[in-house]
């Protein structure tokens, strides 16, 4: 992968994001020994803890204050169970992931693409939302120009830029198949989608793959984006607990079902989607 100065520039932007977190007194566990936890050790130590992803969807500061859709519905049900709630943003999906299946975490709650594979790592609970993934590249400048993707068929021969462990990296290597030529992934660990974008739109890397929805919401702030080529199909987005908590995954699943019918659900889900 490239390391000039535009990457300088991103590791910039994730130190002070990773500053944030400091601020805001996100906590971190120090002891390196865990284990998993089904729901009643959960409520006997009034603590549930949550692992996420910093981005625009999920777990982010706006205006001195700590948003997202996952993060304010982890917090509404940690409310009503009456928990202590200890979230850590991770970048990496691979960290988030081992995270959670080692019990340093008992949820991973950030929307995460419900997979054949994912299934054998942890158990989902009811879908939160739906999405894809899509191809992120720069409009045209013109008609002639070749950098630009009209269909799945030209990207052979291209570079695409993924989050290092993604669940996209199994879609990818089935469209390698499928279009029966070379299609080149690097894979991304230092950086989340937002900096993905921001190198798209800041012309240092040409093509990233990266959630819709997250895609959606940043439009916005890189007006010069496209993300109209689809590179997945629609798929449900859940949350994920590790395979020894049954227990935790009824009652989430439970209090999913009652609260997705309340009005403040519907003011959340609008308010992200």
């Amino acid at each position: 992968m490239q390391k000039g100065k535009p990457f300088i520039r991103y590791s910039i932007v994730a130190i002070v994001i990773v500053a944030g977190f400091i601020v805001f007194g996100t906590q971190k566990e120090n002891s390196p020994a865990y284990s998993p936890r089904d729901y009643a050790e959960i409520v006997q130590s009034g603590v549930l803890r949550a692992v996420t992803e910093y981005n625009a969807i999920s777990y982010h500061i706006n205006r001195d204050t700590l948003q997202g859709f996952d993060y304010e519905l982890l917090n509404a049900f940690a409310s009503d169970k009456h928990l202590k709630l200890e979230i850590t943003p991770e970048m990496s999906f691979e960290k988030r992931l081992a995270g959670v299946t080692k019990g340093k975490y008992d949820l991973l709650a950030t929307g995460t693409v419900i997979t054949s594979q994912s299934k054998d790592t942890l158990l989902f609970t009811r879908p939160l939302t739906l999405s894809k993934q899509v191809l992120v590249q720069r409009k045209p400048e013109n008609k002639q120009d070749s950098t630009y993707i009209r269909s799945q068929l030209d990207l052979a021969h291209k570079q695409l830029h993924v989050i290092k462990g993604s669940p996209a990296l199994l879609r990818l290597h089935n469209l390698i198949s499928e279009i029966a030529d070379t299609i080149y992934i690097q894979e991304v660990e230092q950086y989340g989608p937002e900096q993905l974008l921001a190198m798209v739109a800041g012309k240092d890397i040409d093509y990233a793959v990266c959630d819709e929805s997250i895609a959606r919401s940043l439009q916005e702030r890189f007006p010069n984006l496209d993300i109209n080529t689809a590179i997945s199909f629609t798929q449900f987005y859940a949350w994920g607990v590790n395979k020894h908590s049954p227990a935790l995954l009824d009652t989430l699943n439970h209090w999913l079902e009652r609260y997705s019918k309340t009005a403040s659900y519907k003011k959340l889900y609008n308010k992200y989607f």
